[in-house]
């Protein structure tokens, strides 16, 4: 075996888990899952079958990923982030076949405790402040708080706060890194 896997974790025939990742304490992967190479799934991490991740995501404690969740390269979930796969669940109605795809792209950030609700698409670099409540697209580099969730401004590809000036520019106070806001949507120089 090429990655970690911790004694009380479970990882169902079927689930595909990448080189030097590690699964931690009480994790269930089911069946047809992807795990990419060097992810890191915390403490108690559920993954569903039809779940990808890419690359070098971190899973923190706690977080339920359903059928439907799609994460792109480095992408952060925050410990106890939510996410959900139907927007009108009921017990007695089963809706399996109605299971609506959640896209996070590369290097988007979810903050602890915050709550994606299914059929989004969190644009590149995205960041999602701890208890937010997202229920539409982002924009990428978009930075959302709140219940419901509206963007309060720009985050950098390495999670620094963008100051756009009068000219559209920006510097990343975190790597130095140009930034450019042109029509509504932000660019790396």
């Amino acid at each position: 075996m090429d990655y970690f896997v911790h004694p009380t974790a479970v990882i169902d025939d079927g689930a595909v888990v990448g080189t030097g990742s590690q699964i931690w304490h009480f994790c269930h992967l089911m069946p047809d899952c992807e795990i990419g190479e060097n992810c890191k799934l915390g403490q108690n991490v559920f993954v569903a079958s039809g779940v990808k991740l890419g690359k070098g995501c971190k899973v923190q404690n706690n977080v339920s990923l359903y059928s439907g969740v799609i994460c792109e390269e480095e992408v952060f979930l925050g410990p106890s982030a939510v996410f959900t796969n139907v927007k009108n669940p009921r017990a007695a109605v089963n809706r399996r076949g109605e299971y609506l795809t959640t896209h996070l792209e590369r290097g988007v950030t979810v903050g602890a405790n915050a709550v994606i609700v299914c059929g989004v698409r969190l644009g590149a670099y995205a960041f999602v402040g701890a208890g937010a409540v997202v229920t539409h697209d982002l924009l990428p580099h978009a930075l959302v708080v709140g219940n419901p969730g509206r963007q309060i401004g720009w985050m950098s590809a390495a999670g620094g706060r963008l100051d756009f000036d009068a000219q559209g520019r920006a510097v990343c106070p975190e790597s130095g890194q140009e930034y450019r806001l042109i029509d509504g949507k932000v660019f790396a120089k």
